[in-house]
């Protein structure tokens, strides 16, 4: 039965670029979408509903060396992250990815607040002349904006866009609630989903029509009050790439072609998929400046009674940053989770052979629910698969796929020899725990596989970063599958002229993916690896998501 009250939205895929226009009244004209790639245990539930890759409920049928694009589709689907929705584009999160976003959820909203930042909510509708009110930011999000133009069977008088971002949003109100000195800074966050009907290579958690993030919307007096926080929540943001994902990331500055719609500018970190060759935007941090305060009329009244436009900021981090930690560390069994993300950090087994008395087993099972409660103490998020109608080996499996950092085996020798087998998720490598040690142990092992996930990342990420000083180079990097660091004279129409030079029949042109913050010392007399004129900064180049 369809709710009357239901809207339909539509695209506005071709809105000019100097506004965001909304359609006048929809016709009937059915979206042709590039198709997803379903992986087939979407179509055919595996047995008993439990994650597993093939026939078998045994891994993964694709190789993430041979074949990164099926391997990625496979994955995300077999270990039960995501299914696919109805609505291309658009992708169901499961509890095992929604419960990785509520610790991302939870490190990084403790922390902003810690700086003074409150959450709050604001609708997702805009109105068409507020949408346009910025020009320069209207451009950038025209094409992306969706608008409901009915509901039910009415058309409506004027239609409205469902947020692509929230600065149009917001800063109407900011006007109102702000007046002096006193009333700053204002620090407002919102964790929420927006909507950018974008559909070019739809990919799970990396590029969606609608996605979670947090966007953070700020206001204060000063620029360098405004300056001093787009560099607090970048440090955050590298946190939890590198201290929570254990995914290496660049910070740095994005060219002028490659910033913010409207901003001042715009800081990045950077994360690069060797697999692939393509480097991803994790999260940005913007300046906006005083544009979108002169905007919006957003002033206060100095010391003096003078009337002065605030400096504003804006910030967002979104789903993808799931999607990045995936393809980082996933291999062909599964997901590698890095502990401190992982919903569960520890699986317990026990194996009981079929010959055990009642009374051995009872004992085995007390063991189990004594170390649960031992390490729940201390913090470890642990869980216990009694399941008798599978096997120790699918269990393993199982869990492998799903890429629960550790495994602790407990078998009849065990109880015997007083101890447990555990066995990492990133290594294979096994280990012999005493039970007293448990734990102690088992946090300190967790710790430990948190930082051979990043150090090995890190390293793989360098191994794929070159210096280049000319053209030549250049191509050769980019074909090597990485990223290039070189001299640039920071000239926007040669940026625009290396990704149509370095475009290839099998491969995207590169761009420039930031202006690193840490870079070699850059000698006086330097040329730009491009034109040959004097080099003003560093840039990394890449081919990207």
């Amino acid at each position: 039965m369809t709710n009357p009250e239901e809207a339909i939205a539509a695209p506005a895929a071709d809105a000019p670029a100097e506004a965001a226009k909304a359609p006048k009244a929809p016709k009937e004209k059915k979206e042709k979408p590039k198709k997803e790639p379903k992986p087939e245990g979407e179509a055919k539930k595996s047995g008993g509903g439990a994650a597993g890759g093939d026939n078998k409920g045994m891994g993964l049928r694709n190789s993430k060396k041979a074949n990164f694009g099926d391997w990625y589709s496979e994955l995300v689907v077999a270990s039960e992250l995501i299914s696919y929705y109805d609505v291309s584009g658009c992708y169901i999160l499961r509890p095992w990815a929604y419960a990785m976003w509520e610790v991302v959820q939870g490190w990084f909203d403790s922390r902003i607040k810690k700086l003074g930042v409150q959450n709050s909510y604001f609708p997702l509708f805009i109105t068409e002349d507020v949408l346009n009110t910025e020009k320069d930011h209207v451009e950038g999000f025209a094409p992306e904006v969706a608008w409901v133009t009915k509901y039910g069977n009415s058309t409506m008088e004027k239609p409205i866009a469902i947020r692509p971002t929230s600065e149009t949003v917001m800063y109407p109100y900011f006007s109102q609630w702000i007046r002096s000195h006193r009333d700053l800074p204002l620090r407002l966050n919102q964790w929420t989903n927006v909507v950018r009907w974008e559909f070019k290579y739809p990919t799970p958690f990396i590029r969606s029509r609608e996605f979670l993030w947090q966007e953070g919307h700020t206001a204060f007096a000063t620029q360098a009050e405004a300056e001093g926080e787009v560099l607090d929540i970048l440090e955050l943001y590298r946190g939890v790439y590198e201290d929570l994902l254990a995914v290496p990331v660049t910070k740095g500055k994005k060219s002028k072609k490659e910033q913010f719609a409207g901003a001042f500018y715009t800081t990045t970190v950077e994360a690069y998929i060797p697999e692939t060759g393509r480097g991803i935007q994790g999260a940005t941090s913007h300046c906006l400046g005083q544009n979108f305060s002169k905007m919006f009329n957003i002033t206060y009244e100095d010391d003096d009674r003078q009337k002065q436009h605030v400096w504003q900021n804006s910030w967002g981090l979104t789903t993808r940053s799931l999607g990045v930690m995936i393809m980082t560390h996933a291999d062909d069994k599964g997901l590698v989770l890095p502990p401190r993300v992982a919903p569960k950090q520890v699986v317990i087994i026990p194996i009981p052979k079929g010959s055990t008395a009642p009374e051995a087993l009872q004992a085995m099972m007390d063991k189990v629910d004594e170390m649960t409660k031992a390490l729940e103490e201390k913090g470890v998020r642990v869980v216990t698969d009694t399941r008798n109608n599978y096997t120790p080996g699918w269990k393993y499996n199982h869990w492998e796929l799903k890429g629960l950092p550790l495994r602790m085996e407990l078998g009849p020798k065990d109880m015997d020899n007083a101890a447990v087998m555990t066995c990492r998720r990133d290594t294979g490598a096994k280990e012999v725990v005493a039970w007293a040690d448990v734990a102690t142990r088992i946090p300190q092992l967790l710790e430990t596989i948190q930082a051979d996930m990043f150090a090995a990342a890190k390293a793989r990420t360098a191994d794929c970063t070159e210096t280049c000083h000319s053209w030549d180079e250049f191509m050769v990097a980019l074909n090597n599958k990485h990223m290039a660091l070189t001299p640039w004279a920071d000239e926007e129409e040669i940026e625009e002229e290396v990704k149509k030079k370095s475009t290839t029949p099998d491969a995207m042109g590169a761009k420039t993916l930031c202006l690193p913050f840490e870079a070699p010392p850059l000698p006086e007399g330097t040329k730009c690896f491009y034109s040959g004129k004097p080099a003003k900064n560093w840039a990394l180049w890449g081919r990207s998501y």
